[in-house]
């Protein structure tokens, strides 16, 4: 009897909480051979209904263990689509900034080379300019110096 009552106590303490624990009537009995010898006897309808009964209400658990354990994936799934669209987004709105930028960068590149190609001529002119302002300050400085 002593056995049977820690058996009991062991598969009630390794059971899941959901469950009440199973009183010693409704204990699983071991098959021995000295029952099997008597006839089949040792089972009779209560005790298959009462089996039925334990395996139903442990079904039961682990269906309920299988639902909650689903809805815990589809909300982590579902968090981590929201996630991910997030995400998506931001990136499009960053790389429509950046094809932006890249644009206007571009325009104003192609701005200032077509003013560069004037500054060449000017520089040109410049340097023409400056040869005269020089001959004529020589001329001047000449003119100034009478000995």
């Amino acid at each position: 009897m002593e056995s049977r009552r820690e058996q009991a106590e062991s598969n009630c303490a390794s059971s899941d909480n959901n469950s009440p624990p199973i009183p010693e009537t409704e204990m699983e009995t071991p098959i021995s051979e000295s029952t099997l010898e008597g006839g089949g006897s040792a089972f009779n309808q209560s005790q298959i209904l009462r089996a039925i009964e334990v395996v139903e209400r442990d079904s039961f658990a682990i269906a309920q263990s299988f639902t909650s354990l689903f809805a815990s994936l589809r909300l982590a799934l579902s968090n981590a689509t929201a996630t991910t669209i997030d995400h998506m987004q931001c990136f499009s709105d960053a790389s429509g900034r950046v094809q932006e930028s890249v644009l206007d960068a571009a325009t104003k590149g192609n701005r200032l080379n077509e003013e560069m190609k004037n500054i060449d001529g000017l520089a040109s002119q410049l340097k023409v300019l400056r040869r005269h302002v020089d001959s004529l300050d020589a001329a001047v400085n000449k003119l100034l110096q009478v000995p």
